[in-house]
């Protein structure tokens, strides 16, 4: 008897058509970046991607989709996140998935058809409103508040911080706080609110240390301050009923915490095939960096690290695909995967050199840009917080921490 790894036919193939495509069309479109508008790139891109049957890998078929399971989704991710192109290719880009993630599940007839329909497509865009300044990690911190007016309406008031894409949404998912005298996690309520909104104002795009191309603020839409002030929001437009914003956020928020690290994957192994290249045509002192046994130790760890990112997702894919509690394991790998990519991508600086600090490959932009990810979806302590406490109470019940570090592996 053995334990059996091997990835069903059918997901292999996605795998290696997705890989294909993301070789042959996302990373050579980049390039025309350089030149053209975004939607000269984008645009023919997308369509192409359709006709290939590449759009919106884990939404139901009866949507639009492809109706890819966690292992299959995971699979195709970890292929996407080679490219800045990639995700946005097939339409499964954050955070505009987790938000259809959350209207599919949640959401009525009405929001389906008026919402989710146009997201899916791809004519529209969605961001997530949760995060507040004076809360920051705690999201049961929020103040923004929504008051009933009448049956039709609710009015809400408040602030929100680093509501990413908002800049080139058509439409927010917002949360707020409905009732402050339910128990802490049932006082929030989530609304879709469509923009632009005179009610829903961006302040500012917040800068941030990452390095950013010529198309990153259309692409990404930036990270937006935003004032809400008297925002009138039909009642038909609560998602999920009142008091289940905070749960159906948790949610929301545990896929783009495993989207983050299949991407941190694929980047990665982008980095590291960069490095290889670089070292094994590079020669210094009239030998190849390649055949140097410091260079070979560091590419080593790198594999090394890619390695465990890859079970840790595999794994936790397994879990879902079993409809297993991953939440330990998912909080694990956020850190994890959020560390790694930028342990191999600083390597992969070093073995360029000064080409590397240079912005004349993509590695520097990307350094830049991964540090974010200690942060988004939960910083670091946050979740160290929530294992550590895990770990006690997992030996507190059984007199052991096997089931709470990866021991239903045994």
């Amino acid at each position: 008897m053995s334990i059996d790894f091997e990835i069903p036919a059918e997901a292999k193939a996605i795998r290696e058509k997705v890989r294909k495509w993301v070789h042959d069309e996302c990373i050579p479109a980049e390039k025309e970046l350089d030149t053209k508008p975004l939607a000269e790139v984008l645009g023919p891109l997308r369509k192409k991607a359709r006709a290939q049957g590449l759009w919106c890998p884990w939404v139901p078929k009866e949507y639009g989709g492809m109706g890819l399971g966690p292992l299959a989704n995971a699979l195709v991710q970890m292929e996407l996140g080679e490219s800045m192109l990639g995700a946005l290719s097939m339409n499964t880009q954050g955070p505009d998935d987790a938000s259809m993630m959350t209207i599919l599940a949640h959401g009525t007839e009405y929001q389906k058809e008026k919402f989710l329909k146009p997201l899916l497509n791809g004519d529209k865009r969605i961001c997530f409103s949760m995060t507040e300044k004076a809360a920051g990690a705690d999201a049961t911190g929020m103040q923004t508040t929504a008051v009933k007016d009448g049956n039709e309406n609710y009015v809400l008031n408040g602030e929100k911080w680093f509501s990413s894409s908002a800049s080139v949404a058509d439409m927010a998912l917002v949360m707020a706080k409905t009732d402050p005298n339910a128990p802490r996690h049932k006082q929030y309520s989530t609304f879709l609110v469509e923009l632009p909104n005179p009610g829903y104002k961006i302040k500012r795009n917040v800068a941030n240390m990452a390095l950013e191309g010529p198309h990153d603020e259309v692409i990404h839409g930036g990270h937006s301050e935003i004032e809400i002030r008297d925002l009138k929001v039909p009642a038909d437009n609560l998602v999920g009923g009142e008091g289940n914003g905070f749960a159906m956020g948790q949610h929301r928020l545990a896929y783009g915490r495993l989207r983050h690290g299949m991407h941190n994957v694929a980047k990665a192994q982008r980095a590291l095939d960069m490095a290889a290249a670089h070292v094994t045509k590079r020669s210094t002192f009239g030998t190849l960096l390649a055949d140097r046994q410091a260079v070979q130790f560091m590419l080593a760890d790198c594999a090394s690290e890619l390695y465990i990112g890859r079970l840790m997702l595999l794994h936790i894919a397994y879990k879902a695909e079993k409809g297993m509690d991953i939440r330990q394991e998912n909080s694990i790998a956020k850190i994890f995967h959020a560390h790694m990519v930028h342990k191999v991508i600083d390597t992969a600086i070093q073995l360029h050199g000064a080409l590397g600090f240079s912005q004349d490959t993509p590695l520097a932009k990307w350094y830049t840009q991964v540090r974010a990810q200690r942060l988004v979806d939960g910083p670091d302590e946050v979740h160290k917080w929530r294992i550590g406490k895990n770990v006690i109470k997992a030996f507190r019940e059984h007199g052991t921490t096997a089931s709470a570090a990866g021991g239903d592996l045994l």
